[in-house]
């Protein structure tokens, strides 16, 4: 068997490199007759490339692609000691809170300049616990975590999404839970509403407790009373909204009386809708839905899901902000404290006013299944 291998030829001027060649700024500085300070100037971004002529510029850039230049990143961040990556934990890939976070995230920092070293820990502890650690040691100048527990202490600005650790020196970009549940309260109250299930989050997510502990509270000021037979937790780290359904169905078997139901979020209020019209009851006509986040698919849902909409990608370019004017030494900002954002109320198809008659009773046959 015989092997071929091509002979590298040395570049010459209106020629593409070799492939394999390393070509540092020296050759392109040599290419096109300037000093190599002045290349590294354009090449880099440097603030000094703004005193340098365009068509300097675009003979520099042009020359840089005929010889196939690439910086040498490890040595430039060897020698500047910045890296211009950060990393981010989200809980799943495929959740549609972590990929519309992620998507703020990713514009903020694009902007700068910056990469995302993003990884899903699935609640899995182990992960949580070396997932971190891995990141620093990769030389991440910061660290954003979302709707993730994290309890470490390392040397580099963290700044947490939907977290409520509390640890110190770490930033919070956190949501007016106080505020959702009001809005979403006084809709369903508004439309008559006064017997009104729910679905909590699971233990592990870090919003549940905030969210149902605003919730109790709105429900008190309301003087709505919250029947413990129509509290249903979702049971299952999961991204389906499989656990949604079975919290439901969990619902419809206690036999309560009910005309509304707030769920915990948008995946678990389509789980819900689904379980309400196997068991014979309609949406909004029988039980009207309230979701929660707004993700993408919340709009297109039959019906429509009214919901509370978090500013996702919002909250992903303020975390994205405040880790750089960290990473910067932003004199004005503190180290650790929490930065709140206020919710919406999207009113759409799943909520309507209590029927004057008597609801149909659900199907036993599904219900007890």
């Amino acid at each position: 068997m015989c092997e071929t291998r091509a002979v590298p030829s040395r570049a010459k001027p209106g020629s593409e490199a070799a492939p394999h060649r390393h070509v540092g700024l020296k050759q392109v500085a040599e290419y096109v007759g300037l000093s190599t300070a002045t290349v590294s100037f354009v090449l880099n971004g440097s603030a000094g490339a703004n005193a340098i002529p365009e068509t300097t510029k675009k003979r520099i850039f042009e020359a840089a692609r005929k010889l196939n230049y690439r910086p040498n990143f490890v040595a430039r961040s060897l020698k500047s000691q910045r890296t211009y990556a950060v990393g981010v934990l989200v809980p799943e890939f495929s959740d549609g809170y972590s990929a519309i976070v992620l998507n703020g995230i990713e514009e903020r920092l694009r902007n700068d300049g910056y990469l995302c070293l993003v990884t899903s820990h699935r609640r899995d502890a182990e992960s949580l616990e070396r997932y971190p650690r891995m990141l620093f040691e990769r030389r991440v100048e910061g660290l954003i975590t979302v709707d993730t527990p994290y309890a470490q202490h390392l040397p580099i600005p963290v700044v947490s999404v939907s977290g409520h650790d509390r640890v110190e020196g770490v930033t919070y970009v956190v949501l007016n839970h106080e505020m959702a549940a009001e809005l979403a309260l006084q809709h369903l109250q508004g439309l008559g509403h006064k017997h009104i299930a729910f679905i909590r989050g699971q233990s592990f997510t870090a919003d549940a407790e905030s969210r149902w502990n605003a919730i109790r509270s709105m429900a008190r000021r309301l003087d709505l009373h919250i029947d413990p037979a129509l509290v249903a937790q979702l049971d299952e780290n999961s991204p389906s909204p499989e656990v949604g359904y079975r919290a439901a169905v969990k619902i419809l078997k206690s036999s309560r009386h009910f005309t509304a139901l707030f769920a915990f979020n948008d995946v678990s209020a389509i789980g819900a809708i689904r379980a309400l019209h196997e068991a014979g009851l309609e949406v909004p006509g029988d039980v009207s839905v309230v979701g929660f986040d707004d993700v993408t698919g919340a709009a297109f849902h039959t019906p429509p899901l009214t919901t509370i909409r978090q500013p996702l990608a919002r909250m992903g370019m303020l975390a994205a902000e405040l880790l750089m004017k960290q990473i910067a030494g932003d004199p004005g900002l503190s180290a650790a404290h929490a930065v709140q954002v206020d919710p919406e109320l999207v009113i759409r198809k799943s909520t309507a006013k209590v029927r004057s008659q008597v609801r149909k009773q659900p199907s036993s046959k599904r219900v007890q299944a």
